[in-house]
């Protein structure tokens, strides 16, 4: 529907607050409210007629051209709705509904400016998704965002479940407080992380997920991060007022664009029931579709790989020397070896046995490559060539190997943070691998990034990934990135990106542990904007294993371990632990052997951000089905509704739970499997350990 500019001008002769909009959501659960206040556009929203965003504030202010923050008329609005559904060539759902109600609003600033922004908004049934678009036109051609000003002014004094935002990792622990108690928790909460960059004012990282005190779960996030800044929020702590905080570039300028152009979409879910957060689909929705024409080489898959045991104590290394100060035209065949090598012919040979009589599909290896003598923390651009092995690592003789036994090497590509000497040798680093049979890569970026003042986080890194992703696709690569900007649904753009890790994951647990409540918040804050390689399967948890004089441990039973592979969602998913103890504990260890990859459909049971989860799968095209439950630092009783079962059949459930002693910090390895009967009628009630788990397969 389109309102004559005629109308418009009688409106604003009754004055600017005349000219609200309103929509709502299909379900008319959700009500938006949009109006001019004294020429800026400011936004409301609403849930079940609680207030969820308090009126706030739109707008950009750009370098050495007048701002776009007031000024404006309402020159067209225009709404529509639309409703279909498509399928995902993987994910958690088979088909996906996309059903909304929109609202357009043309605005024009008043006097010699004459420029024109289009607001888009779309409310769905489980929240609201809006973005700015910049149309073609003659005063606006290119220009510099110095910082957009979008609001999201909170109605109360929040639950927040948050970390510090930062330009450069998001690798944080999560601290839960009250919004006004986060300046106060701020500096414990910006502990030493590698390659940091606290925002010097008071800001938090997105997603950040919320509770108010009278029960409605709202979620902050954004989608579509394409050619922009990631978004960080400032807050304001007397009034719970939040807004945008874009990361900068080198000189300090936040984004460059050329009309006709859009920025990503601010995404704000909401629901009465937490399990309805972790359900939504709206981020990937307002994603737009891959352009690619040929999809078929992408496949979820499990792998496993030479990873953990550079991490325990006494393990292997990268590095195939203990030189320093290395070249990459250096005679690396010269150097001395330490022995401690962990990429050897032998050492690799025995993950590829072990993936090929259990089924795993491919190897991931790390530390192949030269160059891990001198890489870390120097700035320095050329590390890595992406080509080259180590003289005890075979390229050939293990791509033969691996052949022979039905099993795929996946490559390793850690640029240091260096993304201009990764870009430069991109083509080359993929023919490679296309030539000697890798059809995936785990990417890296640890370190600071270079081009020098650049940030994970900003326009020229955010281009950068997609970079990477869409020219593997021409090489029929699928990615895995790691320390990258966190996800915002772009793997439904691009389908070969498929796992991203963006988040403190489970290598952090030998670097000093991850709390047991970790992993009950990651699906509410992290994963909402898609999936994570969290490398989860370590079995043997308690790091005085491999020496005595090491007290760090995993904080997790070993089940917990297992329900990881339901609750935290990856379609590319690693048994990461050593063969070695998987083969101690071969009746657990079938579970992740049969636990898929690529869902149906997706059950979400229940859930308390903090302090647990369970979820229920059904795998991709079989009768299968699998659940998941895990919490926090207490223990508790979980309930597994089996009503997601067809009816009237009758399936075997193998329980893997807790022992009736166990506990992550004094048991860990207790556990029971058990066989029952289950149908559509049926309900578990099943007691959780401290820093516990439950795993269910049902065939």
């Amino acid at each position: 529907m389109k309102k004559p500019i005629y109308f418009t001008i009688f409106l604003c002769l009754l004055g600017t607050l005349v000219q609200a909009q309103t929509l709502e959501s299909p379900s008319g659960d959700f009500v938006l409210n949009v109006e001019l206040k004294e020429g800026r556009p400011f936004y409301q929203l609403e849930f079940k007629g609680q207030e969820v965003i308090q009126p706030s504030g739109l707008g950009l202010e750009l370098k050495d051209q007048p701002s776009m923050m007031k000024g404006f008329e309402v020159l067209e609005t225009e709404t529509n709705s639309h409703d279909d559904s498509w399928e995902p060539l993987w994910g958690e759902y088979k088909e996906i509904q996309n059903k909304y109600n929109e609202l357009l609003l043309t605005l024009g600033q008043l006097g010699g400016e004459g420029r024109k922004l289009h607001i888009r908004f779309r409310l769905f049934d489980d929240g609201l998704g809006f973005r700015y678009e910049f149309p073609k036109q003659e005063n606006l051609n290119y220009f510099i965002i110095t910082e957009e000003h979008t609001e999201f002014h909170l109605a109360g004094d929040h639950k927040a479940f948050w970390i510090p935002g930062d330009y450069d990792t998001n690798e944080y622990f999560y601290t839960t407080s009250k919004v006004s108690e986060v300046d106060d928790k701020m500096e414990e909460a910006t502990h030493t992380v590698h390659a940091q960059h606290p925002i010097e004012t008071l800001a938090v990282q997105t997603t950040l997920m919320l509770k108010s005190d009278d029960g409605l779960y709202i979620n902050i996030h954004e989608a579509a991060l394409i050619n922009y800044p990631a978004m960080q929020l400032n807050l304001d702590p007397s009034n719970y007022k939040l807004s945008s905080h874009l990361v900068p570039d080198a000189v300090g300028n936040k984004g460059y664009l050329q009309t006709d152009a859009t920025t990503p979409w601010r995404t704000i879910i909401v629901s009465d029931k937490s399990t309805d957060i972790l359900a939504s689909t709206l981020i990937l929705n307002l994603n737009e579709p891959t352009a690619y024409e040929d999809v078929s080489w992408i496949k979820p898959m499990k792998y496993i790989g030479m990873w953990w045991e550079l991490f325990v104590p006494q393990g292997k290394t990268w590095a195939y020397s203990d030189a320093t100060n290395i070249k990459l035209d250096d005679d690396f065949t010269s150097l001395e070896p330490s022995g401690r090598h962990g990429a050897t012919n032998e050492n690799v040979k025995k993950y590829l046995d072990f993936a090929s009589e259990h089924g795993f599909e491919a190897v991931l290896v790390e530390g192949w490559n030269i160059g891990w003598e001198d890489w870390f923390g120097e700035w320095k651009e050329d590390v890595f060539d992406f080509v080259t092995p180590y003289p005890d690592f075979d390229v050939e003789g293990l791509q033969e190997y691996a052949e022979s036994k039905g099993v795929r090497l996946m490559m390793h590509h850690e640029t240091s943070g260096s993304a201009t000497n990764y870009e430069r040798r991109l083509d080359r680093a993929f023919q490679f691998m296309q030539d000697h049979g890798y059809n995936s890569v785990k990417t890296g970026y640890v370190g600071k990034i270079i081009p020098r003042g650049e940030h994970h986080d900003g326009q020229w890194m955010v281009n950068h990934y997609i970079h990477v992703a869409r020219r593997a696709a021409d090489f029929g690569i699928m990615i895995n990135s790691h320390e990258a900007v966190r996800p915002t649904g772009l793997h439904r753009t691009f389908p070969n990106w498929l796992a991203q890790e963006s988040a403190r994951g489970t290598e952090f647990e030998a670097m000093g542990g991850l709390t047991p409540e970790h992993t009950t918040i990651l699906p509410f804050t992290r994963m909402m904007g898609g999936p994570m390689d969290y490398t989860p399967g370590i079995f043997q948890t308690d790091l005085s294993y491999y020496d005595e004089n090491n007290d760090g441990r995993v904080n997790t039973t070993l089940v917990k371990q297992l329900a990881y592979y339901v609750t935290i969602y990856s379609p590319l998913q690693m048994a990461a632990d050593l063969p070695d103890n998987y083969e101690r504990f071969m009746d657990a260890f079938q579970f992740i052997k049969d636990v898929a990859v690529d869902w149906d459909n997706t059950y979400f049971l229940e859930a308390e951000p903090g302090d647990y989860i369970t979820i229920a799968r059904k795998a991709k095209g079989k009768d299968e089905w699998f659940v998941g439950s895990v919490t926090d630092e207490n223990e508790r009783e979980a309930t597994v509704n089996f009503d997601f079962l067809p009816e009237g059949r009758t399936f075997t459930a193998t329980i893997y739970a807790d022992g009736d002693d166990a506990s992550y910090d004094e048991n860990p390895q207790s556990y029971t499997i058990t066989e029952m009967e289950v149908t559509s009628e049926t309900t578990l009630t099943q007691r959780i350990a401290r820093g516990g788990g439950l795993a269910i397969s049902v065939k």
